[in-house]
């Protein structure tokens, strides 16, 4: 566990990041999206945190995408439009976030050092939430195509804080805006992992503690469906279902629950290594 820093900043050196060279007193440039949408107070909290740091462009889905994951739009045109929101300029994407960074790497043509999502309002946990998540989604696509990215999601007490207005959540994003920056500027400074694609970082509501390096738990949702009725008397569901209480020692689930800063370093490859040889002897010619 590591405690978290109060002073913020970014030694002028060289360094090599993602194989692009970095020379003496650039600054890094960050592609910041989300899946809450461009005017969500998240993602713009995250923009605050991070311009004192690093060169920030903003390119995010026009509306709410949440739970997309990584879908991308192929069977629609999508539309970018150049926007301001609080006298910034930023990219409105009709589209989900995959699309969003798409259009940043290949259509607006930025290279950025890497490619920051968030900050989400809920918490991103566990392999079911990261496998539907259109923040972690954002961050893995980017990875994909050859930028690797940070994803931040903020734990919100109230579950229905996820479904109202982004733009108007009643939450202090002034620890979140801490952890955005030192763990970027860490980033930035040392580089990822070569086996990590994607950093997954989730934040308490209340920071207790300091950053847990955690594995994913195996659940977060006790999944429930609920039936009604229209007013035409035919059924018609809704897929609900309370939160986990908590999971492992170790766990994302578990961190959080703590008040320990969650960062779970994520891979692209879902290949099941340990069950190649299992496999080998099923399907043996």
């Amino acid at each position: 566990m590591y405690a978290l820093k109060e002073n913020y900043t970014i030694r002028s050196v060289n360094y090599l990041w993602g194989g692009i060279k970095k020379k003496k007193h650039m600054r890094p440039s960050i592609l910041l999206t989300n899946d809450d949408g461009v005017s969500s107070v998240g993602l713009w909290a995250a923009y605050e945190a991070l311009t004192p740091i690093a060169d920030v462009t903003v390119v995010a889905p026009a509306t709410q995408q949440s739970a997309v994951g990584r879908s991308i739009s192929i069977f629609e045109p999508l539309r970018a439009n150049k926007i301001t929101i609080n006298g910034i300029p930023a990219w409105s994407v009709a589209g989900k976030p995959t699309d969003a960074v798409i259009i940043g790497l290949y259509a607006l043509k930025l290279a950025p050092t890497m490619i920051v999502s968030g900050i989400n309002i809920g918490e991103n946990l566990s392999t079911e939430s990261i496998m539907t998540s259109g923040t972690v989604g954002a961050a893995l696509e980017g990875s994909n195509q050859g930028t690797k990215g940070i994803a931040f999601s903020l734990q919100v007490e109230d579950q229905g804080d996820k479904f109202d207005d982004p733009r108007n959540l009643g939450h202090s994003f002034d620890a979140s805006k801490k952890v955005v920056r030192d763990v970027v500027s860490r980033v930035l400074k040392h580089g990822f992992s070569q086996h990590t694609d994607v950093i997954n970082v989730n934040i308490p509501s209340v920071v207790k503690g300091g950053y847990e390096i955690t594995c994913l738990a195996p659940k977060l949702f006790h999944t429930g469906v609920e039936k009604r009725l229209d007013p035409r008397g035919r059924s018609y569901f809704w897929i609900n279902g309370p939160l986990y209480d908590d999971a492992k020692e170790g766990t994302d689930v578990h961190a959080i629950r703590k008040g320990n800063v969650s960062i779970t370093p994520i891979t692209l490859d879902c290949t099941s290594y340990k069950a190649v040889e299992d496999t080998k002897k099923v399907f043996k010619n």
